[in-house]
């Protein structure tokens, strides 16, 4: 199968279109993008849309005072007594707006007082219970994604994460958006590492993906988007968490990604680095280019989703629709 034939290369060529689309229309969240008076949220989501919300909280709590804070399900669901969202605002992120537990999650905590915002890929109100229930929605687009793999509905997450913030505080520039839309067309083209950086991911047992902050969220979504669509043995990690223990799995035949906000690397991916060092475990840094932190986040996480798909081709898979896997995963 050729590439472009593929419908997650359709998705991920799409993301710099729909990444022009959402600023036009960025103004909505005005009204949308709600916090409590004391500026704090709640967020809930699961698969990419729940390391969408890792991403979230970094950006939130770093550029746009706002306390974020995450919501467990199964918690909710256990509580013996109702606990008290009065006034609180909890952000229920799905791609689809039909993840069951997400939505009866946000329906348990507006009985107890939230205020829900629902931010999904589903335009159509009549086939997204999630926005409904919250009565707040924020659509990231009106392109629907038929992949397993969540590509574009990540990057737009991402995006309206980023676009909250300055809707909070006037914390970026219009530059910073605008450059952004042209590094994600340009990291569409890319053809990252070519052959040589793919034959060492496909010798390698095990992958891992480390990053700091934003790109936490990006190494734990690049991970999944190995595992769905290459059949990867790979896992994401902050970098701290990595070194609490997991670095002590990997060997001199695996392959560790360094995902890092600048091209000098910061003290803790140094420490990861000098630990592989030790271990004589190969690693790639994927440095970001010269476009700004953290949205850099953006290109970078698009490369790896692109790479994953030419290793799912290498291999003879079918990454729109991996074996074993659905679209939409009831866990409830």
């Amino acid at each position: 199968m050729n590439i472009k034939e593929t419908l997650t290369y359709a998705d991920i060529a799409e993301i710099p279109e729909l990444l022009e689309k959402f600023s036009a229309r960025s103004g909505e969240l005005e009204k949308l993008a709600l916090r409590s008076r004391d500026k704090a949220v709640y967020l809930v989501g699961r698969g990419s849309s729940g390391t969408a919300t890792l991403f979230a909280k970094y950006i939130w709590e770093a550029y746009a005072g706002t306390i974020t804070n995450f919501i467990h399900p199964h918690s909710i669901f256990e509580a013996r007594k109702p606990l008290n969202f009065k006034g609180q605002s909890v952000w229920a992120f799905s791609q689809s707006g039909r993840s069951q537990d997400i939505t009866a999650c946000l329906e348990k905590l507006v009985k107890w007082g939230a205020k829900g915002v629902a931010v999904t890929n589903e335009a159509d109100l009549a086939n997204n219970p999630l926005a409904r229930l919250a009565g707040r929605h924020i659509l990231l687009s009106h392109s629907k994604e038929v992949p397993v793999a969540a590509t574009k509905s990540f990057e737009l997450q991402l995006w309206a994460v980023l676009w909250t913030a300055q809707t909070w505080s006037r914390c970026f520039t219009a530059k910073d958006f605008k450059d952004t839309v042209a590094a994600a067309r340009a990291a569409v083209s890319d053809n990252y590492g070519g052959e040589e950086l793919l034959k060492r991911i496909k010798k390698a047992p095990m992958l891992g993906f480390v990053g700091r902050g934003p790109y936490n969220a990006v190494a734990e979504d690049s991970a999944l988007k190995f595992r769905e669509m290459a059949k990867s043995h790979a896992l994401g990690y902050s970098a701290a968490e990595f070194l609490h223990g997991p670095v002590g799995a990997y060997t001199s035949k695996d392959l560790v990604f360094l995902f890092t906000p600048s091209d000098k690397l910061p003290e803790d991916i140094l420490k990861v680095k000098k630990a592989l060092d030790e271990r004589g475990t190969p690693y790639e840094v994927v440095r970001p280019g010269k476009l700004k932190f953290p949205f850099n986040c953006l290109p970078v996480d698009i490369r790896m989703k692109m790479l994953a798909l030419r290793l799912s081709l290498s291999k003879g898979l079918n990454p729109d629709s991996p074996r074993g896997l659905n679209k939409i995963t009831q866990t409830f």
